[in-house]
């Protein structure tokens, strides 16, 4: 029963990995459009970049007063913070279960 909960775990990581590919590069467009300071401050290619994740991890987006902006990074932030969490909670449970059944 734990592992299926890991696996129900996973299932959630999947669905922000969802949320996440289709809100942060909306968003990434929108900062290309109409914030190049902000694209200076997180590279060339943010996709997939550390940096440009903990700005969004952090929201530091909201210092730039364009509710757009705001709009489209939550979601993405909400789904990054469940992606993180879901692959969290699923890994402890892999743990209890191993010590279980150990």
């Amino acid at each position: 029963m734990i592992l299926f909960l890991a696996l129900c775990f996973v299932g959630v990581a999947i669905g922000g990995a969802t949320a996440l590919v289709i809100f942060w590069p909306l968003a990434l467009v929108h900062i290309r459009d109409r914030h190049p300071q902000l694209v200076s401050e997180l590279g060339a290619s943010p996709f997939f970049r550390a940096r440009a994740w903990l700005w969004l991890l952090r929201g530091e987006y909201r210092r730039t007063p364009d509710p757009s902006l705001s709009g489209l990074a939550t979601p993405a932030r909400v789904s990054l913070f469940t992606i993180i969490g879901a692959l969290l909670a699923a890994w402890i449970l892999w743990l209890v279960s191993y010590w279980i059944g150990g």
